[in-house]
């Protein structure tokens, strides 16, 4: 089963991942960037949500940065969540996320990022 890692300040949000894929996914969850860098070392997820707003902690944008220094890391996709403008999101994608999603999310618009970034032939 493919891990993806949700990094979200918010548990609300985090929650629509884990309620609506816990069934075709193993789902990991962090609440800070600190938190989303250790469980992505220990756990090598195939895929990363991350929100780039998080106000406490290293922020979304530092966590980026981060996961792409790291030797183990730097491969990973890691898919942008904003509720704020295209040119937030188009800002996270220039300091290395591979795409970004626009909030409000619906399982159905993270089943389409998933089926976009995560192919089953994998």
């Amino acid at each position: 089963m493919k891990k993806i890692l949700v990094v979200d300040d918010v548990p609300e949000n985090r929650d629509i991942f884990a309620v609506g894929l816990e069934d075709e996914y193993q789902v990991l969850q962090a609440a800070d960037g600190e938190e989303g860098l250790e469980v992505a070392e220990r756990e090598k997820p195939d895929l990363i949500f991350l929100d780039v707003s998080m106000p406490a902690g290293m922020g979304g944008l530092d966590t980026i940065a981060a996961l792409r220094k790291h030797h183990e890391l730097y491969g990973i996709p890691v898919i942008a969540i904003t509720a704020h403008s295209v040119v937030s999101a188009k800002r996270a994608v220039e300091r290395g996320c591979n795409d970004f999603m626009l909030k409000p999310l619906t399982a159905d618009k993270i089943r389409d990022k998933l089926i976009e970034w995560l192919p089953e032939d994998q």
